[in-house]
């Protein structure tokens, strides 16, 4: 592993703060409906058992929604019956948000303001609303819907339209992408969709806005995941081995904010918010990309995968699919990429089990799918306008 530049600025919390426990539900695309509130108990007070701690020693808690899909902080907290809380937090933009949520716990626990934080992702995707087919109401919907332009797929399918025209990039690359991944999630009991798929099957399969297949699309499904910060201090009396926090950087691209469909207004559609944000998380880190043993890419739509692979530095501008056909992203290859499947795979939790499976893999946890010496990890959060990034080192 390179060494750190001298004297290179780094944020106050970065390797101050860490990750131990996490814990997840099933992951469900059919059955009884939970509530949301259910849910989400589920999975913090699985998280905090495998932190060995619990309700008593939580003083934060920090999620995420979109559109009111979740429910607040404070409900988790007073339904965990963890007494006065001293931080709760809750942020919006749904996929965007996992890594920053995990930041602004770090903050937190680095600066006094907390010292046990639980950070959670609850919702009922597949029974509830879902993203992929919901007609949300927003300024600009007036104009959009009347011509069809209603679906969030559509919006993601005109990016990747733009980015595989100035990239080069084709089908067989998004196969590419749909298909390794599908190695990973046959070795993940969690994953919904476990089956191997071969070229031919994947272009078997029919498409629900081009250039996306149904297999480039993720799997909505009723769920939570959660995972448990702390101080370094702290994680090194916990029963695993801490995930320590090395750095990491949110972005909010010009023109954000508006609209659902304001992503029209981004400049170039071929580069996503990971691009802006790289030289930010790797300065924060002391890092770089040579320095990564396992990516974690948010992949709501296979596309994202190829996005991040090359804005992160781990592939040129245009070779991503090359690197992914190459093998250098499976499990003994170069920069092993989504280990758990993917959310392609492994089941649409807005992103926070690819922060979850950036953890487990430099605790050495990922069973089946483990790194060998997998020692740092990088896990990205959204792939349009919005994101944000973290970067996990193996403590002691």
């Amino acid at each position: 592993m390179s060494q750190r530049a001298p004297g290179s600025a780094r944020p106050a919390y970065a390797g101050k703060a860490a990750v131990t426990g996490v814990g997840y539900t099933k992951l469900a695309v059919s059955g009884e409906p939970r509530s949301v509130l259910d849910l989400a108990l589920e999975a913090a007070r699985a998280a905090l058992a495998d932190a060995g701690l619990t309700a008593a020693d939580v003083d934060g808690v920090c999620s995420y929604g979109l559109f009111n899909d979740s429910v607040t902080s404070q409900a988790v907290g007073t339904g965990l019956a963890c007494n006065d809380l001293s931080f709760t937090l809750d942020l919006n933009n749904g996929g965007s948000q996992p890594a920053f949520a995990v930041l602004n716990a770090a903050m937190a626990v680095a600066s006094g303001v907390a010292s046990t934080v639980i950070v959670y992702r609850a919702l009922n995707g597949r029974s509830g609303k879902k993203v992929g087919s919901t007609h949300f109401d927003s300024p600009s919907g007036q104009f959009r819907y009347p011509i069809g332009l209603n679906s969030y797929p559509q919006y993601i399918a005109m990016w990747s339209r733009r980015f595989m025209i100035e990239t080069g990039a084709t089908s067989e690359d998004l196969a590419a992408v749909v298909m390794k991944q599908r190695e990973y999630s046959a070795l993940n009991d969690r994953a919904v969709r476990r089956d191997p798929l071969s070229l031919d099957e994947y272009f078997s399969r029919s498409y629900v806005v081009e250039p996306f297949r149904t297999v480039d699309c993720t799997v909505e499904v009723d769920g939570a995941v959660a995972l448990v910060v702390t101080s370094v201090d702290r994680a090194a009396d916990a029963p695993v081995t801490p995930a320590i926090i090395e750095g990491g950087a949110w972005v909010t691209g010009r023109g954000s904010g508006l609209d659902i469909a304001d992503l029209h207004s981004w400049p170039d559609f071929s580069r996503n918010c990971q691009h802006l944000l790289a030289p930010r998380l790797w300065k924060s880190a002391g890092l770089g990309p040579t320095d990564v043993d396992v990516a974690e890419i948010y992949d709501c739509f296979s596309p994202a995968v190829l996005y991040g692979l090359e804005a992160l530095g781990f592939a040129e501008r245009g070779e991503a699919g090359d690197l992914i056909r190459s093998g250098e992203t499976g499990l003994t290859g170069r920069i092993p990429t989504n280990t758990h499947g993917g959310l392609l795979n492994e089941g649409y939790v807005h992103g926070m089990n690819t922060v979850t499976e950036a953890v487990l893999q430099v605790q050495g946890r990922g069973e089946r799918r483990q790194v060998k010496d997998a020692e740092v990890s990088v896990a990205t959060s959204g792939v349009l306008v919005d994101g944000s990034a973290i970067v996990f080192r193996k403590g002691n």
